[in-house]
């Protein structure tokens, strides 16, 4: 590890209160260190394109720490991973990719993380993004949930800044009794794109998901927002895209909820708009410039 690599590291992990118990690092397509335990086992795929992750049953309070860093310009990594969690364990997974890209070649990384929750599973999803350099940055990650009774995730998915093109699909079925909470950040700039798609099935009695995207695009930056809920059944979901445009940016959401079932309760809001001259005016008379006060609303927005 170098420093490049350390402060991409840096850049993309989550503070925890003890040491992860398990991880792989992924370097420029290949991994470069790895941990298990009795409980965690982390298999690699036969043909070095990702890992197979199994937390044994009753499991409680693992954390999994799965980073992926690219620092080789050109390069182009898809990696498949697949999180087989067991009944009534409880973990948190933190993941993540930071890219280095300092020449003229478009650097990709397409991450498909696909989890099988068993019955009263829980999980703890974070995962960042992250770019730097003057070459291009293209980070289009795919998770896909299956979960079943009575088990429960929470994704927080933060994409901090330097992602030039960035295309995130987020699919979820639900059995009975299942719960699904998505927490979504995305700040873009510059003459970045970033479109973000959920669909989400609710299939079994009381599934529920909430969902929440929290969103910038400033300068020549633009982001679109899709998502289609599926009721099945009598369930719960509710839908929340939150956008704040600066100067040319631009924010399109495209939102669809199906209810197949009369007991289905869906839910979807949108609001997208300026930062309010009231919250300039209150920062700026404290003597914050005008850019530090936008800077300060948009930090707390974002939180």
């Amino acid at each position: 590890m170098n420093e490049t690599d350390k402060n991409l590291l840096k850049e993309i992990s989550e503070e925890t209160s003890k040491a992860p118990d398990a991880y792989n690092i992924r370097k420029n397509g290949k991994s470069v260190d790895r941990k298990t335990n009795p409980f965690i086992d982390i298999v690699p795929k036969e043909d070095n394109k990702g890992i197979d992750v199994y937390v044994k049953e009753n499991t409680l309070l693992g954390i999994v720490h799965i980073p992926v860093i690219l620092t080789e310009s050109g390069l182009k990594d898809v990696v498949y991973n697949d999180f087989h969690i067991g009944k009534n364990s409880n973990v948190i997974i933190l993941a993540g990719c930071g890219v280095h890209n300092d020449e003229h070649n478009d650097t990709e990384h397409d991450g498909i993380h696909r989890f099988y929750l068993e019955e009263n599973a829980k999980v703890k999803y974070v995962e960042k993004h992250y770019g730097e350099g003057n070459g291009k940055k293209i980070l289009n990650p795919v998770t896909e949930i299956f979960m079943k009774k009575g088990s429960s995730m929470t994704m927080d998915t933060t994409q901090i800044k330097g992602v030039d093109d960035t295309l995130r699909e987020t699919k979820a079925v639900l059995e009975e009794n299942a719960t699904l909470v998505i927490n979504e950040k995305i700040l873009t700039n510059e003459t970045q794109n970033a479109k973000t798609v959920f669909e989400i099935e609710l299939n079994g009695k009381n599934a529920s998901t909430h969902v929440t995207s929290r969103s910038v695009a400033t300068e020549n930056s633009s982001q679109e927002f899709v998502s289609n809920i599926v009721g099945n059944a009598e369930c719960y979901a509710h839908v929340e895209c939150d956008a704040i445009i600066k100067d040319k940016g631009l924010v399109k959401a495209i939102p669809e909820i199906y209810a197949k079932n009369p007991d289905a309760n869906l839910v979807h809001e949108a609001a997208i708009g300026k930062i309010a001259g009231e919250q300039l005016m209150k920062l700026m008379s404290l003597g914050l410039s005008l850019k530090e006060a936008e800077d300060v609303i948009i930090q707390g927005f974002l939180k």
